[in-house]
């Protein structure tokens, strides 16, 4: 149940006609009143006598009896409360009930016979709006500070009380949401989504990666959208506006938004910030530091998405075991590799992926300040993703994409444990979402690599894939039969032999994937073993032949493993511990 206290107003008369009229597209139906001050208020809903004139008399009433200059210039509160999509209907008697514990909540009429005139007006099965003057009997203003944090404590009581889908709190770092007109003005237009939200999404894919102001500005003109900037006298730039080409006011005028605005870290100084390098990165900068490896260029969509995932893996252990405000950096920045997979990858996994990135974005920002300069691993593997271009669905392309996207999933489930262990509800449940479309995107992705993978272990001779079996079991003796029992164990038991083929020990490296991180929330752990295995033993995502002919798009030969950035001390003290 969502509470929404709009901005206060001085036309009482002018509310009401909207409260019990037809509605922007005539979605009000049967508009009439559920509860009010003293219960016997006219509702010119139900009563053919009684007029909107009169309702707004009778609850200005208290404002007519004050002095002029003692009458408040904004005295109208206005306040709507909606019901969860998958509520109940409730009756008008329940939102009557509902109508009275808000006014008491909020303090507009707090139950001591002298509160504020209001009246509750239901015109949908779903949503209530409540109209008050704010002048008490007493002549006093009311005390409705914080009205808003009241009303949202006020309707998590009633959640529990009725058995309603319980909304988790807030904490005030959510992005603005769209308005009740701007989400009208979409429907009416045939957009997805507001162009706020669409504005919001464009930016942030022209935010991830991104290493300059010039760099971000080019994406966003890129993208198509109208830029508007703000210079101050010196010529220095103070912030932004981007606007949607064919989004317009009345005057046909195009509608511009504040990257503050959309959410607070897509303002311009919130997005210098993740420029900033870390202390130490610094200091090898100005030459007092030890000289940090440069990265070599990516060289395609492939070893972008493997040299991604071994930073992933990095940016689990830091959330796993770094300081809070290195792990809100690596969250954070996580969503910028999911816009990077969103942006890059194939129409199959395109959907998936754009929805998790969309719902993942209230996961990266809480009250715990992200120490940015840490996460210059992640968001250069998110630049990565973008420079090397979209990704084809097949082929290696295509298996590299599915390695990706599940290790983003264990990501994306540490980052809902964390948030989970500092109480952060809303974020934690964003970030389980988001695991969600990351388990449908996966599962498109690896249909056909997995399948490529199973079709090559079931070719294996009888005595290879029993070795194999015999391995797993002296490894993972606790889970070698639910394993064996899996679709995707023909898979594993070509990888592990592919490992020893490869030179390595398939014993020491199935123990190492086994040890890195838990396997309960895996829908397979065959497949989840199969990735890791292949990242770390550096095996073609896509199985090729024994004469060497590449298997249906994957390459005659795997480049050497491609190097990482030094992770901050958080992990490297993880990796030592592995």
């Amino acid at each position: 149940m969502i509470p929404r206290i709009h901005k206060q107003g001085s036309n009482t008369l002018g509310l009401l006609h909207y409260l019990y009229g037809k509605g922007t597209h005539e979605e009000h139906v049967d508009p009439h009143l559920v509860a009010s001050f003293d219960g016997m208020a006219p509702d010119p809903g139900r009563d053919p006598s009684v007029t909107k004139k009169d309702l707004q008399h009778l609850l200005d009433q208290p404002l007519a009896l004050l002095d002029a200059d003692q009458r408040p210039d904004k005295h109208v509160w206005h306040c709507s409360v909606r019901a969860a999509p998958d509520d109940p209907i409730l009756s008008d008697e329940q939102w009557g009930d509902i109508a009275r514990r808000m006014v008491a909540a909020t303090g507009i009429d707090p139950g001591d016979g002298a509160g504020c005139r209001w009246a509750a007006v239901r015109h949908a099965d779903d949503h209530i709006h409540i109209i008050a003057t704010l002048i008490r009997e007493d002549g006093r203003r009311p005390d409705h500070h914080r009205s808003g944090k009241r009303a949202q404590a006020e309707c998590r009581l009633i959640e529990k009380e009725l058995g309603l889908h319980q909304v988790a709190p807030g904490d005030g770092t959510a992005a603005k949401r769209a308005t009740s007109a701007e989400r009208h003005k979409a429907e009416r237009e045939g957009r997805e989504r507001p162009a706020r939200e669409e504005l919001r999404e464009t930016v942030r894919r022209a935010v991830a990666g991104a290493t300059s102001e010039e760099e971000f500005f080019d994406r966003l003109a890129a993208a198509g959208l109208l830029i508007r900037k703000r210079i101050a006298p010196s010529g220095d730039l103070l912030g932004y506006k981007v606007a949607l080409p064919d989004d317009r006011n009345g005057e046909k005028e195009p509608v511009f938004y504040a990257g503050s605005t959309l959410t607070p870290d897509l303002s311009l100084p919130r997005i210098r910030e993740r420029w900033a390098l870390p202390a130490e990165a610094a200091a090898s900068a100005d030459g007092s530091g030890p000289e940090r490896p440069a990265l070599p260029d990516v060289t395609g969509p492939a070893f972008a998405r493997r040299r991604a995932s071994a930073t992933t893996w990095q940016a689990l252990l830091i959330i796993d075991h770094g300081d809070d405000g290195t792990a809100a950096a690596q969250i954070a920045a996580a969503g910028e590799i999911l816009d990077a997979l969103a942006k890059t990858s194939a129409a199959h996994t395109r959907n998936e992926l754009r929805e998790a990135a969309f719902v993942f974005e209230r996961a990266s920002r809480s009250h715990v300040k992200a120490v940015r300069g840490h996460d210059r691993a992640l968001r250069q593997a998110a630049r990565d993703l973008v420079h090397s271009g979209p990704a084809l669905g097949r082929g290696e392309d295509g298996a590299t994409t599915a390695m990706l996207i599940d290790m983003a999933f264990f990501l994306a489930t540490a980052a809902a444990n964390w948030h989970a262990r500092k109480h952060h509800s809303q974020q934690a449940a964003a970030a389980e979402q988001a695991a969600h479309h990351l388990r449908a995107a996966y599962q498109a992705a690896a249909a056909q690599p997995m399948a490529l993978l199973r079709q090559r272990g079931q070719r294996l001779a009888p005595r290879v894939r029993q070795r194999q079996a015999d391995l797993l079991h002296q490894v993972l003796p606790e889970l070698a039969e639910r394993i064996r029992a899996e679709p995707g164990w023909s898979a594993l038991a070509t990888t592990l032999d592919g490992a020893r083929r490869a030179g390595h020990d398939p014993a020491a490296l199935l123990a190492e994937a086994t040890r890195r991180r838990e396997l309960d929330t895996a829908t397979s752990i065959s497949d989840v073993l199969v990735w890791r295995l292949r990242r770390s033993a550096h095996l073609p995502a896509l199985p090729v032949s024994p004469h060497g002919t590449p298997t249906q798009g994957s390459p005659r030969t795997m480049s050497p493993a491609p190097s990482t950035q030094p992770a901050p001390s958080a992990a490297n003290d993880a990796n030592r511990r592995r």
